[in-house]
């Protein structure tokens, strides 16, 4: 999100907030959902088609259906989807409420491959009926455990427009509290076989407490290719990388920028937006949108794609936003047409004339409309460009603009960019030599790639020997393709001169310094090829030669390592050259845990369930094959012999010495009742006895997966059953401590399940 001072984000209603979260019921009762000023607003913008308005108003007056989507990526998403239509969308069917028969469950039309469903049902309803109630905890275990995602339907667009593929560098500027960014992960891994993705996702969001938030969304999908960071989007910093030994600037191919705005479109969810909506909100947010879009597309390689979007219906926040930006760019930049992306998908073309509407009710159709003493509020770049051919190139229809009841969602606008050149003020300019004689700058003889006047404006005779651009300073003799200039701290700055801005030359933004609040973040310390934690974890489970062993962190200089993280060799280019410029969060997944009394047992470090997917292809021993039942035995029994497995199992398990393993089930394609997908599960092989470490949520999902009904009484603790596939269990999440005692194995009294958001280094719970 962009900078906003402390006390307007508390009073300033955005939308933005809650947004991405499904409306669950409303609350709100003595909330009259009235509000002339806006219906007076919109009714004379004309952005509702003719005849439609009763609909629209009407609309925005029902409550927002609860809506979920299939986490996309992960080898079981079929899985997960055959167990709601086959099981609690069949049993949602049957039911009545107050005399009411509930709608199934309805698949949204647009989103690929059936993974997102929307529902009439609210929180309330669900809870009053006990076959309503186990779909309620089905829901929250899942989307605990990273397998669904209750996010609004309209919020699941601008990812899906970004047409992301495994090698995208990828930048989301205004991230939390995270839905998009899941979405633009689980595309990174759309290949579960590839544990580590070229690409990768850098999640930002100025508010540091809500970066936890987003922490907490990102580590439920456990990728190394994440890395949250804390700045304003406005001046989120340039990065550099090292691309063939060389420094180089870091563009990405894909950002999403999802700004923050008025909100009014989230009505139907959040119901106080009806007492505060007034057109004020979109005049104090019009700059903050322009700052966070311009940035963005400075930071954008060429040829790829951004995508701008809004909860707001607004003009001012949306196609006004776009046509000054698409102005500034000189040509660089172009509006994709994306209206074939999403088939099925009922939306409004952009609009390429609009009014603006004080507060008060006064209109302004134009700028030399707008009285002197408004202008410090109201801008140029609020109203449509005046140059009708300038305008019709522009194609302001190419945006889209989604009305609640059209498809009965929220509001929203989104547009696609793409990036055709450098940005005007980006370009490389021609070095400059100073005349001694007049003092003034003259373009040097035989200067290499100087501009041609179709290339960029040529520079006024005050414009110093260095030019700032957007993201450097360009200091003379040096440069490149877009601001791939030497930077230098001393460089001099460059302000527009009266002569450059009558020429409409565009100039760089203000630099503005990098101020860090909140929290101070542990240190993360890449681990060396040599370092000795690597030679009992080598030998005990025989890591193959191709294990990226740079690609382990740990989060302190000093002490022993607790936790040993992984990130993707491109994210550990990021971390290592920007360390000064930018406050990350968190990134890496967890891959493995220190033993108190690890050493006995062959190496201090288990392995850690959450890292699992991405550690697994390189351990060649500790593995154990097990079948379905195995499964269901180590997910419903705390601490079963190792005669419980099946026969191929206990074998295994006989010929390993104690300590950590992983428990591998290969879907057999030959007995389609079986699950089709492979699960991989972190052990204990103790002295007589076998155990899973797996959190409970994951505990519940896999047990679901196998057709074992979990489900939890409301009084509390839940029920056993008898073994089969109706048993009810309730499987407590269990802490590791205690082994010893029971097993003769370690007593890991520090390897305790971590919360779901991670460790002490890592958590949600910051510290000073």
């Amino acid at each position: 999100m962009g900078k906003r001072s402390r006390q307007r984000q508390k009073n300033q209603p955005t939308g933005r907030d809650d947004r991405d979260n499904a409306g669950w019921g409303a609350g709100y009762a003595d909330i009259v959902k009235e509000n002339k000023l806006f219906e007076h607003y919109y009714q004379e913008l004309g952005l509702v088609p003719a005849g439609e308005f009763e609909q629209f108003m009407d609309a925005m007056r029902e409550p927002l259906p609860a809506t979920i989507r299939i986490t996309g990526y992960k080898s079981h998403a079929k899985e997960i989807l055959h167990c709601l239509k086959e099981k609690y969308f069949k049993d949602i069917q049957e039911v009545e409420i107050d005399g009411q028969k509930i709608e199934a469950p309805q698949p949204l039309i647009w989103y690929p491959d059936e993974q997102a469903w929307h529902t009439n049902m609210s929180r309330k309803i669900i809870r009053k009926s006990p076959l309503l109630e186990k779909f309620h905890q089905f829901l929250v275990s899942e989307t605990e455990s990273g397998n669904i995602s209750r996010q609004e339907a309209v919020s699941m667009i601008p990812p899906l427009l970004l047409k992301i593929e495994s090698h995208h560098k990828i930048l989301d500027m205004c991230a939390a509290p995270g839905s998009k960014t899941a979405q633009l992960i689980e595309m990174l891994h759309s290949d579960m076989d590839v544990p580590f993705p070229e690409g990768f996702v850098i999640a930002n969001d100025v508010d540091n407490k809500r970066c936890y938030l987003l922490v907490h969304q990102a580590k439920r999908l456990n990728s190394p290719c994440i890395m949250v960071v804390n700045h304003d989007a406005s001046c989120i910093p340039t990065l550099n990388i090292d691309l063939d030994g060389k420094k180089d600037i870091l563009f990405y191919d894909r950002i999403l920028c999802d700004v923050p705005c008025s909100g009014d479109g989230t009505m139907r969810k959040n119901i106080d937006v009806w007492k505060k909506w007034t057109t004020s909100n979109s005049l104090h947010l019009h700059g903050l949108q322009m700052r966070i879009a311009v940035r963005g597309v400075e930071q954008l390689a060429v040829g790829g794609r951004m995508v701008y979007s809004t909860c707001s219906l607004n003009p001012i926040e949306d196609e006004a936003v776009i046509a000054a930006l698409l102005e500034k760019s000189e040509g660089a930049l172009e509006l994709a047409d994306a209206s074939a992306d999403l088939p099925g998908l009922r939306w409004m073309p952009g609009v390429s004339s609009w009014k603006l509407m004080t507060k008060e009710g006064q209109w302004f159709s134009d700028w030399s409309e707008v009285p002197s003493h408004r202008r410090t509020q109201i801008r140029p770049t609020m109203f449509p460009p005046t140059d009708s051919e300038k305008l019709a190139d522009m194609h302001l229809e190419r945006c889209m603009r989604i009305l609640p009841h059209h498809q009965n969602t929220g509001g929203f606008f989104v547009a696609v960019l793409v990036k055709k050149a450098p940005m005007p003020w980006n370009r490389r300019y021609p070095k400059l030599r100073r005349d001694v004689s007049s003092g003034s700058a003259v373009q040097a003889e035989g200067s290499p790639g100087a501009p041609t006047p179709a290339d960029a404006p040529r520079l006024p005779e005050s414009v110093p020997a260095a030019v700032e651009v957007g993201v450097g300073v360009e200091v003379e003799g040096g440069g490149g393709p877009e601001g791939k200039a030497d930077t230098e701290a001393g460089a001099p700055k460059r302000a527009l001169s009266a002569q450059e801005t009558s020429a409409k030359v565009c100039g760089p933004p203000a630099s503005k310094k990098m101020k860090l609040f909140g929290y101070k973040e542990d240190p993360f310390v890449f681990l060396t090829e040599e370092d000795p934690v690597f030679t009992t974890i080598q030998s005990f489970y025989d890591l193959a030669p191709n294990f990226p062993k740079r690609n382990v962190l740990t989060r302190t200089h000093d002490g022993k390592k607790r936790h040993l993280y992984m990130v993707s060799k491109e994210l550990r280019n990021v971390l290592l050259n920007n360390s000064e410029r930018m406050k990350v969060i968190n990134t890496g997944v967890k891959v493995w845990s220190r033993n108190s009394d690890g050493e006995e047992f062959g190496s201090p470090f288990r392995l850690a369930q959450e890292g699992i997917y991405t550690l697994q292809p390189y351990i060649r021993s500790r593995i154990i094959r097990v079948s379905v039942e195995d499964i269901k035995v180590l997910l419903t029994q705390e601490n079963p012999y190792l005669s419980k497995l099946q026969d191929d199992a206990h074998a295994q398990a006989k010929k390993l010495v104690m300590g950590s393993i992983v428990l591998k089930y290969n879907p057999n394609p030959n007995n389609p009742t079986e699950p089709q997908c492979p699960i991989q599960l972190c052990g204990w092989r103790g002295k007589t006895s076998i155990r899973a470490f797996v959190p409970r949520n994951e505990r519940f999902h896999y047990l679901r997966m196998l057709g074992v009904e979990v489900f939890k009484e409301k009084q509390g603790l839940g029920q056993k059953g008898k073994d089969g596939d109706k048993e009810v269990v309730e499987v407590e999440e269990e802490k590791m401590e205690g082994v010893a005692g029971k097993e003769g194995g370690a007593a890991e009294k520090e390897a305790e399940l971590d919360p779901q958001n991670g460790d002490e280094n890592g958590s949600l719970e910051p510290k000073k």
